[in-house]
């Protein structure tokens, strides 16, 4: 549909506008869902300017006749579980890598949450698609006759990389490369506790698709991350909530759909960069070595699923990142961004 109403300001600031994405109505109503972009103008100046005298703590020196890593593309970020859009500095990185930025957040998260809807809500990953193609017409529109040329990368976060997965595989060849950070390809409890549960929760989906489920989270990611208690992020609570949106049997049977077609193979048709913390804990008590390590996903069955995205897979292991790797400390932050360059480069995804 059409970007009738505008971009405007937003709420991140100088070097960021919306743009809001009519949608379909569903059974609770209007649904909308929301583009951010990171413009050249204030902030993004003035970050162009330091790069001249400054360079990112994880870039290499550059040679003078190269290109940025991700010249002439267009990268469209989207969120995981409980979350939105609101790192300035993943925007920063690929902005001064030499891609137009864009983040998504999905229906019913973040900038996209009407008060009369259930937070993140769906019963089948497939209706984010027309989120999708909404943001990506906004993009083409934006890049004018020349937009179809420009490769376009997508990175997804945690539920966004399972959601980019799926939509990749089933329109291949449009995306250039996926950058994957710790992406939910499995259950928390493997392939096996997925497949015993699987029947249990869907029968629950069919008596009372919207009925709660225990809340399992116990706060800690919110520490670790959160400015304010031991992490170094500034972000709105009420769209990322300190305990996680409340789940429902329908929209874990749609997560756990979702994790079975990976499961049993798919091909997104591009190459994947999967980034992921070296270690997990997960366990009912605090310990600070949750402040290095990711608290939400096994990592090494996101590791091992990633293989069954397609052909051409690398996985990273980033020492002391937390689940979502760029939102670590500096030193774990650097590890990843600076091999998210390599891969790039490697790849030759360019214009």
């Amino acid at each position: 549909m059409g970007d009738a109403a505008g971009w405007r300001p937003d709420v991140l600031g100088p070097g960021f506008e919306q743009l809001e994405l009519p949608l379909e109505a569903d059974d609770e109503g209007e649904v909308v869902a929301t583009l951010v972009r990171h413009t050249s103008s204030d902030a993004g100046e003035a970050a162009a300017s330091a790069r001249r005298r400054w360079r990112w703590p994880w870039e290499r020196e550059a040679e003078p006749e190269r290109r940025p890593a991700a010249s002439g593309c267009d990268v469209l970020f989207v969120h995981g579980w409980s979350d939105y859009f609101f790192n300035r500095e993943l925007a920063r990185f690929w902005t001064d890598a030499g891609a137009r930025f864009y983040a998504l957040d999905l229906r019913k998260y973040g900038r996209s949450l009407r008060e009369w809807q259930t937070p993140g809500y769906m019963t089948d990953l497939a209706v984010y698609d027309e989120d999708i193609e909404a943001a990506l017409g906004a993009i083409a529109r934006e890049g004018g006759p020349e937009a179809s040329a420009r490769p376009l990368v997508l990175v997804g976060h945690s539920t966004g990389g399972l959601t980019l997965s799926l939509w990749a595989a089933r329109n291949r060849g449009r995306a250039a490369a996926l950058v994957l950070n710790s992406p939910w390809l499995e259950f928390q409890l493997s392939g096996i506790g997925r497949q015993a549960i699987q029947p249990v929760i869907g029968f629950r989906a069919r008596l009372d698709p919207m009925g709660p489920m225990p809340n399992v989270d116990l706060g800690f990611y919110t520490r670790s991350v959160a400015k304010e208690l031991d992490g170094e992020w500034e972000y709105d609570h009420a769209w990322r909530p300190d305990r996680g949106f409340r789940t429902h049997p329908a929209w874990l049977t749609a997560i756990l759909a979702g994790h079975a077609t990976v499961a049993a193979g798919i091909d997104v048709g591009a190459p994947v960069l999967t980034l992921v913390s070296g270690r997990s804990v997960l366990q009912a008590t605090w310990d600070d070595a949750m402040l290095t390590s990711d608290i939400v996903l096994v990592v090494d069955e996101i590791a091992r699923q990633s293989l069954k995205l397609g052909p051409n897979v690398t996985v990273a292991r980033i020492d002391g990142a937390l689940h979502d790797v760029f939102l670590s400390r500096e030193p774990a932050r650097a590890a990843a961004y600076a091999a998210v360059t390599r891969w790039l480069e490697g790849y030759g995804v360019r214009v």
